[in-house]
């Protein structure tokens, strides 16, 4: 009996890990072509988009255009560093 329920575990196991990699890819994919129109004119463009793909994971949304347009996603206009800065470019 325990063979049979440790194999249902493991099977359980894979089918759960498997769909939450598929979710957190395709999340991922929308924030990395987002973030690369967002800070394809910027001058340091591995910080922008490190934080801005840290910015577009928490408020799932990225304001349009390489500069401004912040109005068009409240939590990313509002979110802020440890010094109380704008933390998304």
């Amino acid at each position: 009996m325990k063979p049979i329920v440790a194999t249902f575990v493991l099977v359980a196991l894979v089918l759960l890990s498997s769909s939450l990699i598929h979710t957190t890819m395709a999340g991922s994919s929308f924030c990395d072509s987002k973030c690369a129109v967002r800070c394809s004119k910027a001058g340091r463009k591995n910080r922008c988009l490190k934080y801005c793909g840290i910015c577009c994971k928490y408020c799932h949304c990225v304001p349009s255009g390489t500069y401004g347009h912040k109005d068009e996603c409240p939590c990313y206009r509002d979110k802020r560093n440890s010094k109380g800065k704008p933390k998304c470019p």
